[in-house]
């Protein structure tokens, strides 16, 4: 059982800059893939980004491209989501999941493990 833990959001100017972590306990495979998806109210939850825990591999959204980097801790357990140039349209809860796909998947249903979110807005 892999459970997930979410910190680091909170309120930050467009422009400016944030970084989530994501802390997982329980065992973690090798082919594990740790994303991160987004929900901003009235809309579907979205993939943002993601890893494979093995390192190799890594997925954006178009809309976050060369803004957002995921990036990853293995010994301590840490997934990382570096948000760069933020927007007011990143607005959203922001979730950590995993999954033992063995790619960056991006639909929400192919991840079983989710973290509690955790909300990042951004004021224009």
């Amino acid at each position: 059982q892999v459970t997930l833990q979410e910190s680091g959001g909170g309120l930050v100017q467009a422009g400016g800059s944030l970084r989530l972590s994501c802390a997982a306990s329980g065992f973690l495979f090798s082919t594990y893939v740790m994303s991160w998806f987004r929900q901003a109210p009235g809309k579907e939850r979205e993939f943002v980004a993601g890893c494979l825990w093995r390192g190799g591999s890594t997925s954006y959204a178009e809309s976050v491209k060369g803004r957002f980097t995921v990036s990853k801790e293995n010994a301590k357990n840490l997934v990382y989501l570096q948000m760069d140039n933020l927007k007011p349209e990143d607005t959203a809860v922001y979730y950590c999941a995993a999954t033992a796909l063995g790619w960056v998947g991006e639909k929400k249903y192919e991840y079983p493990y989710w973290g509690q979110g955790i909300q990042v807005t951004v004021s224009s």
